[in-house]
């Protein structure tokens, strides 16, 4: 099967070397195989679509390029899947894998929380966390830019939305950070057992508790809700949390920590930030631009034959619009490997497009501006305690960022 070149070398894409830096690669393959099959380290095949217009193409194109792979894939190819054990099956009813009317209906029921106007009503609590995270960190004069700033903000903001205690929410991370990683190995859902099976017995307790004594929070409105009147079943109520937690904070965790990172790399910008903190929304804009959080969009599968470029994707294999690819690509931005955060026109895909753009986009604006505006203001001294060779990215497919980034205040 053609995969539209012979020469270029397969990696790992979920691998930590390649994470650190596939820009290099992912421009070749613009030029060279915009529509180029790799393997994934659990030996699936992958259509990896590079190129701006394509990738837009995919995300926008419902019909052909589905999120439900069983109702893309032959009987043949369902037998062919790596196993999946038992206890994953509750997480498959989630509003990323969900098409048609079923993803329509499931984010129905959370969209409300998640408007422009709701979100801005959390601006201050958003503030008041990024200035006592800063507060404490001064204090040390140093700081793992991740764990200490990144991570707390968007962690305990959905945690709160949702009505997660504040003694679970570390505990949350570590899961999700397990299972996000497991992509990059090929015996994830031998590794995931144990991090599931955590995760599903936190959320039935927790669904079970706010049945009996509802609270003031987004489980349980969606505990309580019905939407033309159907509620969730149960499997949806866990997918649908879950998706959220992950979702809500491991995203822009990268956008806070990699957007720092990229500033500290560019002087001129991070000075010109400071001179000017009303470019803090186009800066941001920039950053998920330039260093985006999400590499790919999760998976999509083709529902059909699809011809593109020469290369046909058949029925049923799994698609990936790499976004880092097309937010980089030169026939859409002026100088594309260059981070100007006065950028005009940004039509950066980094939030997705189509039936499936990033519910959560309002609130990842809302902390990335927030956040990186209060760091970049309040600590005019901050630099780099590392090289950005020594920096650890995280394995795993869809989410790009750092293990650590050590800075001295």
């Amino acid at each position: 099967m053609n995969n539209g070149i012979n020469n270029l070398p397969q990696v790992n894409i979920a691998g930590r070397e390649f994470k650190s830096d596939p820009y290099p690669f992912y421009a070749r393959l613009r030029a060279e195989a915009p529509v180029y099959r790799t393997v994934l380290p659990d030996k699936q095949a992958a259509w990896l679509i590079t190129r701006y217009d394509d990738v837009l193409m995919v995300l926008k194109d419902d019909q052909r390029f589905v999120k439900n792979f069983r109702m893309a894939k032959s009987d043949e190819q369902l037998a062919k899947l790596p196993w999946i054990p038992p206890m994953f099956k509750p997480f498959m009813n989630n509003l990323l894998d969900s098409d048609g009317d079923v993803h329509a209906r499931r984010r129905s029921l959370i969209h409300k929380a998640f408007t422009p106007r709701v979100i801005e009503q959390m601006r201050g609590r958003v503030e008041t966390l990024a200035h006592e995270l800063l507060d404490t960190a001064a204090r040390r004069g140093q700081m793992d830019l991740v764990r200490d700033y990144a991570l707390p903000i968007p962690l305990t903001i959905i945690s709160e939305i949702l009505g997660v205690p504040p003694k679970d929410r570390e505990k949350f991370h570590k899961w999700s950070k397990t299972l996000l990683s497991l992509t990059s190995a090929g015996n994830s859902a031998l590794l995931g057992i144990p991090p599931i099976l955590a995760v599903i017995r936190y959320l039935r307790r927790i669904i079970n508790e706010r049945r009996r004594n509802p609270q003031d929070d987004l489980i349980t409105a969606l505990v309580q809700v019905e939407e033309a009147g159907s509620r969730l079943t149960e499997d949806e109520l866990l997918a649908m949390i879950f998706v959220l937690l992950i979702a809500g904070h491991e995203t822009t965790v990268n956008l806070i920590a990699s957007g720092a990172l990229a500033l500290l790399q560019h002087p001129d910008q991070m000075a010109l930030l400071r001179r000017q903190p009303e470019l803090i929304g186009s800066a941001v804009e920039e950053l998920v631009r330039y260093t985006g959080p999400v590499e790919q969009a999760t998976e999509r599968y083709a529902s059909e034959d699809v011809a593109l470029h020469g290369v046909t994707i058949p029925k049923g294999e799994m698609v990936l619009a790499v976004l880092a690819s097309a937010n980089r690509d030169e026939r859409t931005f002026d100088n594309p490997e260059r981070l100007d955060i006065r950028r005009e026109n940004n039509k950066h895909l980094g939030f997705g497009q189509g039936v499936h753009y990033c519910v959560g986009a309002p609130l990842a604006r809302l902390e990335g501006q927030i956040a990186i505006n209060a760091l970049v203001q309040r600590l005019p001294n901050l630099r780099l305690a590392a090289t950005p060779e020594a920096l650890r990215w995280r394995p795993g497919l869809t989410v790009r960022g750092m293990e650590a980034l050590p800075v001295a205040l």
